[in-house]
């Protein structure tokens, strides 16, 4: 995990805020192809904190109460359990997260009735939202997937 990327959707399904933190891998290097996939330079990352410190202020911006995440498919879910466990890193903001974590590709196949499974980039493409931004960049996607999925549901 190199970066993390989340936005906030209210009852009214409005955008109302945005999280964006690099994270300074702990093992290993970024990679070319990681830079062109992301956009994120090792550089950009050596300074930044490591995945602990950015999930404690992640954990910190949620809102209090019931948080429902919804990423564009599951990986980055299975992913971040993954570096969790691999660290030894325990939240409690976390683990409620994972509880209330949503396919948004899912649900979009299911309410538009298209074959699954289907790339976010084409996803917005079918439904006339454009997107200037590079994607897997985290909060781009986070963005994306919240104006896409607030459209159709």
């Amino acid at each position: 995990i190199i970066q993390i990327g989340a936005v906030l959707v209210d009852e009214s399904r409005k955008l109302t805020q945005q999280f964006n933190r690099l994270v300074r891998p702990e093992y290993g290097r970024v990679d070319s192809f990681i830079e062109e996939l992301t956009g994120i330079s090792q550089d950009a990352a050596e300074d930044a904190p490591l995945l602990a410190d950015a999930l404690d202020a992640f954990s910190q911006w949620l809102p209090e109460g019931d948080v429902t995440a919804v990423s564009w498919g599951m990986s980055d879910k299975a992913q971040l359990q993954k570096e969790l466990s691999k660290k030894g890193i325990r939240m409690n903001a976390m683990d409620q997260l994972f509880l209330h974590w949503i396919d948004g590709q899912k649900m979009f196949v299911q309410k538009v009735g298209v074959q699954y499974p289907c790339s976010l980039a084409w996803a917005l493409a079918a439904a006339g939202i454009g997107s200037g931004e590079k994607a897997h960049d985290g909060l781009a996607d986070a963005y994306h997937t919240a104006v896409l999925l607030t459209r159709i549901v």
